[in-house]
């Protein structure tokens, strides 16, 4: 079997689909059958550092177009021309498209729905990339043999907003490396405090600064939690960040509040590991990798209620309105160091998060292709 899989935002995204992407082709790489090549299909060679975090395995292979006039085009129908030249038997689309027109190919097809947010909650969008999104999704509905949906959540999204029969959709969570399992050493610890300057106590935070994510509620609850409690959140700025500082400054909190972008892979599992707790109050998500990086860390989750936060962390974090900073505040009271029933919710959900880790992902999703292709 020759399997292709959409490697676009495998070499150029640092983020949950670069992540979800170099994770499964990884897993998949190492539990297919020998006569099973892995093929990734990507408009250009994107940056190295992502290249370099695939697999050096005989039955993984990237490929990129010789020449090509529009990167975007290629990938959305252009594709198709190379993947019949290559003998394609499956194409996987890891990012909730399909090239057009690839169901007259023959080609069989298989899409993975991350989550439906423009649809949701397309306030967050500006109004016409989310009616390009909303399209592309239909017609991807229309193009794909089955559908992925990464939880429950977008599961119930995708029979809501795409009108699709259940029975085509497979619900497989998404796999999660378990490095930041691996506990750093003094040495690197005190490394990483210094050079980020972190402060002593803190909370954590990790993922884009953007309205969707809803930190600025983590900001409105440091006024409840001890004075020595600070917030360090982690990820790329927008210009959310700024309205989140202002709303800091107003409020004489920015002495609490350390914001770091760029940080480095090799960096993370200390920042994590060296926090009091983490805390996720995202509006809306299609999974929620940040709780399962800071379980693996040894760390309690207090997120929000009204998406999918409650699959990901499961029974043993803690839940609130996205709108109920005093809630918040109360739970992360529940998470620091030192309160009742602190150590056993975190060894509760470190046993809670087994199942989305390892390769048993890559193997639902091989028995997706196998049930595609009726082998």
């Amino acid at each position: 079997m020759i399997v292709g899989l959409d490697a676009k935002r495998i070499v150029r995204n640092g983020t949950g689909l670069g992540s979800y992407g170099r994770t499964l082709a990884n897993d998949l790489s190492a539990i297919v059958p020998q006569d099973t090549q892995l093929r990734l299909y990507a408009p250009d060679l994107g940056k190295e550092h992502f290249r370099m975090q695939l697999r050096n395995a005989d039955n993984l292979t990237l490929v990129c177009p010789e020449k090509v006039c529009c990167k975007s085009l290629w990938r959305s129908h252009g594709i198709i021309k190379n993947l019949i030249q290559d003998n394609i038997d499956i194409y996987h689309g890891l990012s909730g498209e399909l090239p057009w027109g690839i169901h007259r190919s023959g080609i069989k097809t298989v899409v993975t729905i991350h989550d439906l947010i423009f649809l949701r909650h397309p306030e967050y969008y500006h109004w016409i990339d989310a009616k390009i999104y909303a399209w592309k999704f239909r017609q991807t509905m229309r193009e794909a043999d089955r559908i992925i949906a990464i939880s429950e959540c977008t599961k119930r999204d995708i029979i809501h907003f795409g009108h699709v029969d259940p029975s085509r959709i497979d619900l497989i969570y998404q796999s999660c490396n378990t490095h930041f399992r691996i506990r750093e050493s003094e040495d690197k610890l005190q490394d990483v405090h210094a050079r980020y300057t972190l402060p002593t106590r803190y909370i954590i935070n990790v993922g884009t600064i953007e309205a969707r994510k809803n930190i600025l509620l983590a900001v409105k609850a440091l006024p409840y939690l001890p004075s020595e409690i600070s917030l360090v959140i982690v990820g790329r700025r927008t210009p959310y960040a700024d309205q989140v500082w202002k709303y800091a400054v107003k409020h004489h909190l920015t002495h609490r509040i350390h914001l770091l972008s760029n940080v480095p892979n090799t960096d993370l599992p200390a920042i994590y590991q060296m926090a009091e707790a983490c805390v996720y109050p995202s509006r809306y998500e299609g999974f929620g990798i940040p709780i399962i990086e800071a379980i693996q860390s040894g760390l309690p989750v207090v997120a929000c209620t009204g998406s999918c936060l409650e699959e990901a962390g499961g029974p043993d974090s803690l839940y609130v309105s996205p709108d109920d900073a005093q809630g918040l505040a109360n739970a992360l009271l529940q998470s620091l160091k030192g309160a009742e029933g602190r150590d056993h919710r975190i060894v509760r959900s470190l046993e809670y998060i087994r199942r989305f880790e390892g390769n048993s992902v890559a193997r639902q999703v091989w028995e997706v292709y196998r049930k595609t292709l009726q082998l």
